[in-house]
């Protein structure tokens, strides 16, 4: 009941004309960078912090989430249309969803993604209303050495699943946590990492840190790459509806990739990479009879679900515990800090109105989404005509302006050029850059909380294993290190096999 009334509370707020209008904004921004591809939510919520400062967070927090929600949207239309993923999210949707296109039923891939992006983000909406609540309550008896722990988890499992190499995440990871460490340490006064720079010690900016890095970096990578991309858009031909027989081979197919996907999207190690290939995996062995490869609607229906089911999930432990398991939550979190808000089990309790407002614009963007994708999915196709050279000069400069106007600072936007330039490179070389933001934000908070818990043992390190929370987070972490390597590896052997390489590979083609 009392989710229910805080539930009540928050459509009260959330249907305000102001709010209504911010909402409108974000779904429809979020849906034209998720149709772009390479610009995907991240790097438009980093484009606009600088400019949101004044805002008031309720209206920011919204317009934000429908970036977000959109962009898990839009990504489906270039994923089916043109081959190309506009979020990392919507990669397998490209298998079976351009095949669908090249045979003229694009207008039912397209139709099939935003219903089960609708259903999905309803379905994982109304679990988050019901389970945050609960664990808030829960993290209430967290203590320094369980957040330490919690934080560590984060960093290991994000590291060790996002990217192909897990030495490339742990430099990624480090970098991150070099440049946390930069300024004045606030509890003994010491100067740290300035180089002698007088600008650096009050630390870098995190706006400057995330428009450089996403911002710059992908305009940079994409500017590199141009001569070589080649695009071709599959035109929309017929209605966007689907016939009886696609709509009763994709219900089932909703209902499981949603089922997937919170939960996973939940989890510190979650996001919604990986729900999506379990979701297509998944309907591959349950519907051996489809056309895999070529055009199954399932291979579409489930995975979009799957997506936009982890969204919702991955706001259970940026807004419970503090920890954001995705490149967009770690910049959601960053807004957090912007507006002196700390996200963990007492934001329920201090910030109330923000907490439901932001549940419940969900419910209102996800029909907003449904009701403006379908009608307009041919406007979309034709955005994607946008020149890429002036799209991208676009970004630079509103990335200019935008970190200037925060201090007025040339220094400010030197810093960000200098991490745009960092960022290009973890691109090219295939650096995961999810690490390096999560070591930025978190870093900082984890070296707080391990230096409380040690004061409170009086510098006895072994609270981080006596303690019971904190024990089982460090073996979570410890298990998210060694499972992905050894899991393979068991059940090749168990299969006959010779070593886990032939497992992946076939798991990967399955």
């Amino acid at each position: 009941m009392e989710a229910l009334g805080g539930l009540a509370g928050g459509f009260a707020t959330a249907l305000r004309p102001e709010y209504l209008l911010f909402a409108a904004i974000g779904v429809t921004l979020g849906t034209l960078v998720g149709v772009l591809p390479g610009i995907g939510p991240a790097l438009t919520v980093a484009l606009l912090l600088p400019l949101t400062h004044q805002f008031d967070p309720i209206g920011a927090f919204i317009m934000f989430a429908g970036i977000y929600y959109g962009g898990m949207y839009g990504g489906s239309t270039t994923s089916i249309l043109l081959n190309t993923p506009g979020e990392s999210a919507s990669v397998v949707t490209t298998i079976e969803g351009f095949q669908m296109a090249k045979q003229g039923r694009g207008g039912a891939a397209l139709a099939t993604a935003a219903v089960g992006s609708f259903v999905a983000g309803t379905i994982s909406t109304l679990a988050i209303t019901f389970l945050a609540p609960l664990i808030a309550r829960v993290a209430l008896v967290f203590q320094p050495a369980d957040y330490f722990a919690l934080m560590v988890l984060a960093f290991v499992s994000v590291t060790a699943l996002i990217g192909r190499s897990l030495l490339r995440g742990l430099i990624s990871l480090f970098v991150g946590l070099f440049i946390g460490l930069i300024g004045i340490d606030v509890q003994t006064g010491q100067v740290r990492l300035t180089f002698g720079v007088p600008q650096l010690l009050n630390g870098l900016d995190i706006v400057v840190v995330a428009v450089g890095l996403f911002a710059v970096g992908e305009a940079l990578y994409v500017a590199s790459r141009l001569r070589h991309a080649s695009e071709e858009i599959v035109p929309v031909r017929g209605r966007l509806l689907m016939s009886g027989d696609e709509l009763r081979r994709s219900w089932k197919p909703w209902l499981r990739g949603s089922a997937i996907g919170f939960p996973i999207g939940a989890l510190p190690a979650g996001g919604a990479e990986i729900p999506t290939f379990l979701s297509y995996t998944l309907e591959r062995r349950l519907n051996r009879r489809a056309p895999w490869g070529k055009g199954a609607i399932e291979g579409v229906a489930g995975p979009e679900a799957a997506n936009n089911a982890a969204f919702s999930g991955v706001l259970v432990p940026l807004l419970t515990l503090g920890i954001p398991t995705s490149a967009t939550a770690a910049i959601l979190l960053v807004a957090f800090q912007i507006y002196n808000l700390q996200p963990g089990p007492l934001l329920f309790a201090n910030s109330p109105e923000l907490v439901w407002a932001l549940i419940a614009s969900l419910y209102i963007g996800n029909v907003m989404l449904l009701v403006l994708n379908l009608p307009l999915i041919r406007i979309w196709v034709r955005i994607l005509a946008i020149p890429r050279p002036l799209l991208y000069a676009a970004i630079l400069v509103f990335a200019t302006l935008g970190v200037y106007s925060v201090a007025n600072s040339l220094i400010d936007v030197l810093v960000m050029y200098v991490i745009g330039v960092v960022g290009f490179f973890m691109r090219r070389y295939d650096f995961p850059v999810g690490p390096m933001i999560l070591g930025v934000i978190l870093g900082p908070l984890m070296e707080t909380q391990f230096r409380r818990a040690l004061q409170i043992s009086q510098g006895d390190l072994s609270i981080f294993v006596t303690r019971p929370i904190s024990l089982v987070i460090l073996l979570l972490a410890a298990a998210a290190v060694v499972l992905p390597y050894l899991l393979p590896r068991v059940v090749a052997h168990l299969r006959g096999e010779r070593g886990g390489g032939r497992f992946v590979i076939e798991a990967a083609e399955d």
